[in-house]
């Protein structure tokens, strides 16, 4: 096998296929990258056995063949080499490899002895905007669970219904939905798949994301396809909760917050809450105030008070202000987030609405 390509491309290669390498393997081929040449082309290839990432790159190919080299070992070479010609040559079980005054040696692994990738026919598919999925998955990935013994909550609920995508995501404390209206490639058939979230994420988050992406489930598997790159990664078996039942028809307190101005008093009230993250919300309805307050028996107390817009009764509740924190960074390109409660006992929602409506319900803290 002997080829040459370019350092920028190769670099932006590496990155999108070391999302597959295995970190804590005890085989050594699984924190490989299989590297094909032929016919103008080079493909590489990464797999944890859990997922798998192929891509494609254009190179001037003058031998034919295939090897494994390792992959964080090539990935901090190539990452270190000045913008030119980079080539390679494999020989006698290694491979050579040159960059303007740069020589590597590196040992290699037979290429027979890779898994092979996936082969899949998918049931379902349908292409979606990437930049509009990458934003609202950015708003629901971080609620989804890292409970292995519960997996469906550690996957982010994805449905498709007449031009309408919609993305649910819940750890059993708290609850992250938002939808967006789009042009899609769906059929009258509504699309639905559970996706696992940092999947999700790190997928979205690829240097080789086109405009849109194909998303396709089989019985087994969760497809992703955009451009010269293919993820496939193995299906959460299971029935997502029934989110909907959670969600009251009304509440007895509407409260309008300016995000800005909400996010710096939490953060300062919440300075004082090192050993206790409750955060108590105490809403005046006459007054038209919101006190945010926190207290810690070894360490003291805080206190800020917010004017508010209030429609309903005045009412208090006692939230994790570390879960807070993440809906309003969620919601951190909104002017405005409305805060609907019921009582001490039953679970606050955060909600906005612009292209992408969200909404974050979160238990209380029992004081």
């Amino acid at each position: 096998m002997k080829f040459s390509v370019s350092q920028s491309s190769l670099s932006k290669a590496l990155a999108v296929v070391s999302k597959g390498m295995a970190s804590n393997s005890t085989l050594p081929i699984l924190s490989g990258i299989y590297i094909k040449a032929e016919s103008g082309v080079l493909e590489f290839q990464t797999t944890d056995l859990t997922i798998s990432v192929r891509h494609r790159i254009a190179a001037n190919v003058e031998e034919s063949g295939a090897s494994i080299v390792s992959g964080k070992l090539l990935s901090n070479i190539v990452k270190n080499l000045p913008d030119a010609a980079v080539s390679f040559e494999e020989s006698d079980h290694a491979m050579l490899i040159e960059c303007g005054k740069s020589h590597y040696r590196l040992n290699t692994l037979d290429a027979s002895d890779f898994p092979e990738f996936p082969q899949y026919q998918l049931e379902r598919s349908i292409e979606l905007p990437s930049a509009l999925l990458s934003e609202m998955v950015d708003k629901v990935y971080k609620v989804t669970s890292k409970d292995s013994s519960r997996p469906v909550l550690s996957g982010i609920l994805l449905s498709v219904e007449e031009n309408t995508i919609r993305l649910v995501a819940t750890d059993s404390y708290r609850l992250a939905v938002c939808d967006s209206n789009t042009e899609t490639s769906s059929s009258d058939e509504a699309f639905q798949a559970i996706v696992a979230g940092t999947i999700f994420h790190d997928v979205l988050t690829l240097p080789s994301m086109t405009e849109t992406i194909l998303i396709g489930t089989s019985s087994t598997q969760v497809v992703f396809s955009f451009g010269d790159t293919t993820y496939v990664s193995r299906r959460i078996d299971g029935n997502f909760p029934d989110y909907k039942v959670l969600l009251p028809p009304s509440c007895s307190s509407s409260v309008k917050v300016d995000v800005a101005q909400f996010s710096a008093a939490l953060k300062r009230v919440s300075v004082i809450a090192l050993t206790n993250p409750s955060v108590h919300f105490d809403i005046d309805a006459d007054g038209k105030m919101m006190k945010l307050s926190a207290s810690a028996p070894d360490q003291g107390e805080s206190a800020e008070y917010l004017p508010v817009e209030v429609e309903g009764e005045s009412v208090s509740i006692a939230l994790n202000y570390h879960y807070v924190f993440d809906c309003v960074n969620a919601a951190s390109s909104e002017k405005e987030l409305t805060l609907e409660l019921q009582s001490a006992m039953k679970p606050g929602i955060f909600k906005s609405y612009s292209k992408i409506n969200y909404l974050y319900l979160l238990m209380p803290v029992w004081r």
